[in-house]
């Protein structure tokens, strides 16, 4: 386990505020904290969103990306979020912006994942209606080439390994054709890293079951966009009930249960 994650304090859920959360071997409690949730009925997926915001409510820094913002207290928890889901949902953009490659989970989590019957490459799935990949996902052995969900029009397909195509509409992706046909995969565990933009697409269309939202203690001004962007309102607006909330070193860690029927 990397020696530098922090312990963390638990503020919700109220019977266990107080308690202080050490780094443990395969973190065993944090699993139970962050066990991904089931399908709900008539669903074929469970879609966990993971996102960080600044307190004035910027999910980039000034460099345009989310890793200048976070830290080691949300990696913390992030490294288990990964490590519980079937498969990671990112649009193209942010994967070539953050510099996504192949995804491992971390050797001291693997067994707890084995036991799950998870293998331990984490497959990633594109949204992308272009077809351009990022530059560390390009030339990578057939194992980890990531599922790219896109277009019937989109004019790269025949660059593409068939494979790991799906194809969700015609010249807009249907993000919920789409998480149909990652199931039928056998990815019903969805970890839904952004951006901001297909988050905002994914809570439209109301397939999102809960975020994983990061509070940076640190002001960026400047135009950075929310965590969840959209064109317009949502409406009606999404309730959320908190699952739990922790605390280290100024940043807030909250789990959201998101939906009317909470």
């Amino acid at each position: 386990m990397p020696p530098e994650l922090p312990p963390l304090d638990i503020l919700l859920p109220a019977e266990r505020a107080g308690e202080s959360l050490a780094p443990a071997p395969g973190e065993p409690v944090l699993h139970a904290f962050y066990a991904h949730p089931a399908p709900r009925p008539g669903r074929s997926t469970a879609v966990r969103a993971n996102m960080i915001s600044t307190l004035d409510g910027s999910a980039q820094g000034p460099d345009g990306r989310s890793r200048s913002i976070n830290g080691p207290a949300d990696w913390r928890a992030f490294r288990v979020q990964r490590a519980v889901a079937d498969v990671v949902l990112v649009g193209a953009g942010t994967a070539r912006d953050e510099g996504y490659g192949p995804l491992r989970v971390p050797a001291d989590l693997r067994a707890a994942r084995a036991e799950r019957g998870q293998d331990e490459r984490l497959p990633l799935a594109l949204v992308t209606r272009t077809g351009v990949l990022p530059e560390k996902l390009r030339d990578v052995p057939a194992e980890d080439r990531p599922y790219v969900i896109t277009v019937a029009t989109n004019p790269r397909l025949d660059q593409l390994d068939p494979a790991r195509v799906i194809i969700a509409g015609d010249t807009t992706v249907d993000l919920a054709a789409a998480l149909d046909q990652l199931a039928a995969h056998g990815l019903t565990r969805v970890l839904a890293e952004g951006g901001p933009r297909l988050l905002g697409d994914l809570v439209a269309a109301g397939l999102v079951d809960e975020l994983c939202l990061s509070t940076s203690p640190m002001l960026t001004g400047g135009p950075g966009v929310r965590p969840v962007h959209t064109q317009d309102w949502l409406s009606p607006t999404v309730p959320a009930a908190p699952a739990h909330l922790f605390h280290s070193n100024g940043m807030l860690l909250g789990r959201w249960q998101l939906g009317s029927d909470l």
